[in-house]
């Protein structure tokens, strides 16, 4: 028995050190691209075009009609982010946006680095001045009153290069202003309510002005992004909406972090607690409630829930504060929505943001999946002078889909597994997959910055992702089995592999085991235009 059991052990410490072996020959932190290069990854991966000398900024055919080359819907990060950048490149663009106020939200509020890198990609890096925006360098993590710091692996590049957390309507508005600065960019305020379609092909869409005024905005591509609620998806794509829980949102005044410049996350009971700067005098805390329902606010059942539940858990150090946002009642929630990625490819139209995408926000990895995206589509549109044939958009867009999948399905499954495995349950198994993940972050060199270079999105890569994910089961089962690996033990160890299983592989089902792991065997072709 003492044999079988030391032979045990040293079976699944072999395998630890194997995949250990791994890791370090995947170089995780050597992976993440320099200052000069944000995204080796996807230029690596993108498909060679032919007579690639066609100009960065192609002269637009619309520029002297009063049709744009691209009609966008919604103005939010994603709709004004790309507006600005395919403006720069030279195209018409009108923006429909449903209300051109400062929006209140309490998500969207938090860039990581690989959100960053892609603002400066697109130029876009001077939209977090002006706003109060606070350096993030990275998180700390706590649970039943211990805590650990797990750093950005920022060490190749300029001290400007971190997270950035700001007011996300602020942001917004920055954004808005940069498109409209440029003399082909439209912004108009109104609500599209349809897509004008022709023979299968999106023409435009119908919207009503601010005055009301009935209106059709027509272009040779339009592209949807329109957020997370939006009403247009189910023309253009298949979705498949979860709501695995709430989020309620506070904001903290005049105190400060215990450490400073850094997220907060409380793997709390039921589920996490996230705390991070908003602005030099602000901290936003977002509790997450699992399920669709929240107490209510308005008969003080949520005051009471915050104060006897979530105050005896959060930081000693900001019991105070919390105590006294909650008094100051301005309690505001959001239901939080996944969405993997299911185009229904229709010529002449695209979606984008949170209107194609959604994943858990636990890991605020939305914007920088945005981001990345755009990124990937104005390099592909950037040869096409002529985006008035659909069919060669298609082709086109076929890439697109590929192309995008090492980021955003890294980022997605992320998310989705952590919050399930952060969340409290009375399985024994699953209690142990949770303390095992907590302690595999806190061993502190390889085991934190790479889980934590996925998590930023400075190393989208789904294999990293994948075996780091089981090294922390693997990890889990050895603590269970070292010294004295009892029959329940044993138990409990399987149901801690299954149960990974069981969180991971759904996930990654819904992005596409093809897409994620093989992603050159996906037909993604597109023809490059004629040289003149």
């Amino acid at each position: 028995m003492e044999f079988q059991s030391a032979a045990l052990c040293g079976l699944l410490l072999a395998s630890i050190s194997a995949l250990i072996f791994f890791f370090a020959h995947l170089r995780f932190n050597n992976g993440i691209s320099n200052k000069t290069n944000t995204d080796n990854m996807i230029k690596k991966k993108k498909i060679f075009i032919a007579g690639s000398r066609a100009a960065v900024n192609p002269p637009s055919e619309n520029v002297q009609s009063n049709e744009p080359d691209v009609v966008i819907v919604g103005a939010g990060v994603a709709g004004a982010a790309l507006a600005y950048t395919l403006a720069k490149d030279g195209r018409k663009v009108h923006v429909i946006e449903r209300d051109l106020a400062e929006p209140e939200r309490i998500v969207g509020e938090l860039l990581q680095p690989g959100g960053y890198l892609k603002l400066i990609e697109l130029g876009l890096e001077d939209s977090v001045n002006g706003i109060d925006a606070q350096q993030v360098f990275g998180y700390a993590l706590y649970k039943d009153g211990k805590h650990t710091k797990l750093a950005y692996p920022l060490q190749n590049f300029d001290s400007h290069v971190s997270g950035r957390s700001f007011h996300n309507g602020r942001f917004i508005q920055r954004l808005r202003q940069m498109a409209a600065s440029l003399s082909n960019v439209r912004l108009e305020q109104g609500t599209v309510t349809s897509i004008v379609e022709e023979d299968g092909t999106v023409k435009g869409v119908q919207y009503k002005t601010k005055n009301g005024q009935e209106l059709t905005a027509y272009a040779p591509l339009t592209i949807v992004c329109d957020g997370g609620f939006s009403n247009l998806r189910r023309n253009l794509c298949k979705p498949q909406i979860d709501i695995p829980s709430c989020f309620v949102g506070l904001v903290l005044e005049n105190c400060k972090l215990p450490f400073e410049n850094h997220g907060h996350v409380v793997l709390a009971d039921p589920s996490p607690i996230l705390l991070y700067p908003i602005s030099s005098t602000e901290i936003r805390c977002l509790v997450d409630i699992p399920g669709q329902k929240v107490p209510s606010v308005a008969n003080g059942e949520m005051a009471h829930y915050l104060k006897t539940v979530v105050a005896p858990q959060v930081p000693p150090e900001l019991h105070a504060s919390f105590i006294a946002a909650i008094e100051k009642g301005n309690i505001k929630s959001t239901t939080n929505r996944t969405m993997p990625a299911a185009p229904r490819p229709t010529p002449g139209a695209l979606l984008l943001g949170d209107a194609f995408n959604m994943r858990h926000p636990l890991t605020g990895g939305g914007m920088t999946v945005a981001l990345a995206d755009i990124v990937v589509l104005r390099d592909l549109l950037r040869p096409l002078a002529n985006l008035k044939d659909a069919d060669a958009l298609c082709n086109y867009f076929e890439s697109f889909y590929t192309l995008r999948k090492p980021v955003a399905s890294t980022i997605n499954t992320l998310a989705g597994a952590l919050y399930k495995v952060f969340c409290a349950s009375p399985d024994p198994a699953r209690k142990e997959m949770r303390e095992a993940c907590f302690d595999y972050l806190s061993l502190g060199g390889l085991f934190s910055s790479g889980p934590v270079a996925l998590l930023s999105g400075l190393n989208p890569r789904p294999l990293s992702l994948f075996c780091h994910f089981f090294a922390v089961a693997i990890y889990g089962v050895s603590r269970l089995l070292i010294p004295f690996p009892s029959p329940t033990r044993i138990w409990i160890g399987v149901r801690l592999i299954t149960g990974a299983a069981g969180i991971i592989f759904p996930i990654i089902k819904a992005e596409g085991v093809r897409q994620m792991f093989f992603p050159a065997t996906v037909p993604a072709y597109y023809r490059a235009p004629p040289m003149n």
